[in-house]
């Protein structure tokens, strides 16, 4: 990690930027200089890694929410 603590969500940010002007220059060298052609080739491209990257388990994003009970909550009772 090559960025301060706060922040530490801008660097898959700036890497996921990166990939994608890669990408983007990969379709446009295909499209031959037509740009539907060009951005077809782009999207296509990036189908392409995004759905590998996917297949394969790289990238993936998984949250959890914890809870604790405060002191003040009042209190559950069953019934």
């Amino acid at each position: 990690m090559f960025l301060p603590a706060q922040y530490v969500w801008f660097e898959p940010v700036l890497i996921a930027a990166i990939v994608v002007f890669i990408i983007d220059l990969v379709g446009n060298s295909i499209g031959l200089g037509n740009r539907f052609l060009s951005a077809l080739m782009s999207a296509i491209v990036f189908a392409l890694v995004f759905g590998a990257l996917v297949y394969f388990g790289y990238g993936n994003v998984s949250m959890s929410v914890t809870t604790t009970p405060s002191a003040t909550a009042p209190a559950q009772t069953q019934k």
